[in-house]
């Protein structure tokens, strides 16, 4: 069993956008502007933006951070947005969900240019995806697509189950699993919280990806000899022996699971890091796009 390590590889990337950086401003180019808004003080996305900012630091990025009011109504969320699409020092921007109930979501993330959608949320990227078309790619799919090309996972031909049907992860994973090239070319089947008899399918399973967020889902039972796990789920389970008085743990039941896997993602440590860098990588494929237009 290996442990498919996004902390190490998170890094690596890191490390290399840092050099492209790192000469970009030896030539005395721009370098890469990544912003974010965040509504309201939810716990989980405070934590997620401060490791982004600190991220931005550590590469040479600069970064803007947008903290806006709870209270904050939609017509001036969608104002912030505006300025951001039409400001050219910003190269990429994300809208940190969730979002607080008056404001629409759907309504948010059609608000943000295709070209500064770093996320990879709007329907246009999403279409493109869809299509095989250059564009930019979920910045959690594209973190497991690349610690499967980094760890050279064997996927062509293989039977790949995807548990959840998000539109962030579960759908556009079962997407990219399918398409053609590496890693793609796999038979993909896409199961969700009504899908019957599961056990049955996840035992047939070469690859699972689980995007549930229940806890401890994927039982050893559930899965064949040498499967690969890449777990997505994170929840915060309260423990009070803790001195968070929390504990992280994802979809899949480790310790047993991990014995029958052949490659496995650990939470935290996995999925995570990966997301960060993804997004920085998209970020600096923005702003090539946008000195390719200049």
């Amino acid at each position: 069993m290996e442990i498919l390590d996004g902390k190490k590889v998170s890094n690596q990337i890191k490390e290399e956008i840092a050099a492209q950086v790192a000469q970009m401003k030896a030539n005395g180019e721009k370098v890469p502007h990544l912003a974010a808004i965040l509504v309201g003080n939810d716990g989980a996305s405070l934590t997620y933006v401060g490791s982004k900012v600190r991220s931005c630091e550590r590469i040479g990025f600069e970064s803007t951070l947008v903290q806006m009011p709870n209270t904050t109504s939609e017509i001036e969320l969608l104002k912030k947005i505006k300025e951001l699409n039409e400001n050219d020092d910003i190269d990429g921007f994300i809208v940190q969900l969730p979002l607080p109930p008056q404001i629409d979501e759907q309504k948010v993330l059609l608000a943000v240019h295709p070209d500064k959608d770093v996320d990879g949320f709007h329907p246009m990227n999403f279409g493109k995806m869809a299509l095989d078309m250059s564009t930019f790619i979920p910045a959690t799919p594209f973190g497991i697509l690349e610690l499967l090309d980094r760890y050279q996972v064997e996927t062509q031909g293989k039977h790949t189950v995807v548990i959840g049907r998000s539109h962030i992860v579960g759908r556009p994973m079962s997407i990219l699993m399918g398409r053609k090239g590496f890693p793609g070319n796999s038979t993909v089947t896409l199961t969700h919280s009504r899908t019957k008899n599961i056990s049955q399918i996840t035992t047939q399973a070469d690859i699972i990806i689980s995007a549930l967020g229940v806890p401890g889902f994927l039982k050893a039972e559930m899965v064949k000899d040498d499967v690969v796990i890449i777990d997505v789920g994170i929840t915060r389970v309260p423990d009070e022996t803790k001195a968070k008085g929390y504990y992280i743990t994802g979809d899949v039941d480790f310790e047993n699971v991990s014995k029958k896997a052949s490659y496995i993602t650990p939470v935290p440590g996995g999925v995570g890091p990966m997301t960060i860098a993804m997004l920085l990588k998209n970020t600096l494929l923005a702003r090539e796009r946008h000195r390719s237009r200049a």
